[in-house]
């Protein structure tokens, strides 16, 4: 979503919450000690391991009383460090259908020399804490593992199963996916009614006043293809028109210059209606007349002209790597570029193949990479799941919108919902208009945030649960 359409709504600063280590509760300072934990165990593709990591947050489930029964540890041979583990706490209601919380393990690289902190060192620094995946996404997996504990703690079970998968894989798209083989090999271990996911989240204003909150319903399915061209080649001192260079240059030109069609699914619309009033009167305007007419080119230039709301209304693709040429004074004999596309819900990898293929001519070879992502299912937005969201953050952050959005980016929920487990990422925690580091450097939460995002999912899940 857009930096303005975030800071437009406003808010009352919510109470701070564990602020400072010398207030913070006894269940508070264990919480933290799981989140210090997992921050601090390096889980990077390079040099990580998610085993190590789900090893430690089962020792705690153990602690907190699970027994071996209930925890189930994966991996594959191939990938002994990317595995991960399920954790069932059984409900005493056994008619209702699970639910499932879902989190990842695994973070983006992240090397010391670039940090101005080390990044597998937890740093608490004028209110935030800083460290790789300090938000994305080992706030979440930390908040689930306090919360099965928390419910296993309490005096009767919960109504309904809750499960816990914590898997590896989803920050890199060529990395053995966790998620993507619990639903292929093994469904059972997380077959539920729904689950609950990173995604969504809140928006705090320039101020650090809590502005919107954000409910996933759904999201793009990211897709890499590759553009190539051969050549002959030849001495540069005679050049000749048949250049590969040129040939894919004149490629990722017309995909820059192609729009996708703008589509709507029903959170997108939902997303589009609530937000029209909060933007600017013309775009707003605009907005309005693209509901009633989606082939309104002019109006969906106007929206278009903000990255956030063009990306919402369609399937994107855009070149990302380039690879040409063999010497300084030789004519090209191939060249290729990386195209990554994150194509819009109910669209498909081979329909878009066939409109890349299309833009490239046909002197240019377009192939799909591996691996596939499955075509993305949108959830429904159903009251079952958006009534607890929004009555809970009434409660925990009173006056603070929550909207309905899809991500243009993907998480691991596209291949739960493969399996039929639609997916929602809820919100929780509130981070900064820059967007707090995720994916960058010196990745930071608010210590407020962290432990506001606590107690709220803490009580969404037993809204569920019963």
């Amino acid at each position: 979503m857009t930096k303005g359409l975030w800071l437009a709504a406003t808010a009352a600063l919510a109470a701070s919450a564990g602020a400072t280590a010398q207030t913070r509760t006894p269940d508070q300072q264990a919480f933290f000690a799981t989140y210090k934990e997992l921050v601090e165990t390096n889980t990077t593709l390079s040099a990580g391991s998610c085993t190590e990591a789900a090893a430690k947050m089962g020792a705690r489930l153990k602690a907190a009383g699970f027994g071996a029964a209930d925890i189930t540890y994966f991996a594959v041979p191939e990938h002994p460090k990317d595995g991960g583990l399920v954790a069932v706490l059984p409900g005493a209601d056994r008619s209702l259908k699970p639910m499932l919380l879902l989190a990842h393990l695994d973070v983006v690289e992240a090397r010391r020399e670039d940090w101005a902190r080390d990044p597998f060192t937890l740093v608490e620094e004028n209110g935030f804490l800083y460290g790789r995946g300090a938000v994305d996404d080992k706030a979440m997996a930390a908040v689930w593992v306090d919360t099965l504990a928390r419910l296993k703690a309490g005096k009767a079970p919960p109504r309904r199963t809750v499960k816990l998968a914590l898997t590896c894989g989803e920050e890199t798209t060529s990395a053995w996916n966790g998620a993507e083989w619990l639903a292929k090999n093994r469904p059972d271990l997380v077959a539920a009614e729904f689950a609950l996911n990173e995604g969504g989240g809140g928006r705090n204003d320039a101020s650090g006043r809590h502005a919107v909150m954000a409910l996933q319903v759904g999201e793009k399915a990211a897709q890499n293809y590759t553009f190539a061209v051969a050549n002959p080649g030849g001495h540069s001192s005679q050049p000749v028109p048949d250049n590969a260079i040129y040939q894919l240059a004149d490629a990722l030109k017309a995909v820059q210059g192609h729009a996708f069609p703008v589509r709507f699914t029903d959170t997108t619309r939902a997303f589009f209606e609530a937000s029209r009033a909060r933007l600017a009167p013309e775009v707003g305007a605009a907005i309005t007349r693209l509901l009633a007419n989606p082939q309104d080119k002019a109006a969906d230039a106007i929206v278009s002209r903000d990255k956030a709301l063009h990306s919402t209304l369609r399937t994107t693709c855009v070149a990302t790597l380039l690879n040409a040429g063999h010497a300084e004074n030789a004519l090209p004999q191939r060249a290729t570029a990386n195209v990554n596309c994150r194509i819009f819900p109910g669209e498909t990898v081979d329909g878009t193949l066939a409109t890349l293929q299309r833009l490239a001519g046909p002197q240019v070879r377009v192939t799909v990479n591996q691996p596939v992502r499955p075509t993305a299912i949108p959830p429904a937005l159903d009251p079952k799941i958006t009534g607890p969201v929004r009555s809970v953050a009434a409660r925990h952050f009173p006056d603070v919108p929550v909207v309905p959005t899809m991500s243009t980016g993907a998480t691991d929920g596209i291949f739960l919902e493969a399996i039929d487990i639609p997916v929602y990422g809820v919100p929780g925690f509130f981070v900064e208009p820059d967007g707090n580091g995720t994916h960058g450097l010196n990745e930071r939460i608010r210590v407020r945030s962290l432990f506001e995002g606590r107690d709220y999912l803490f009580d969404l899940v037993k809204a569920f649960a019963g």
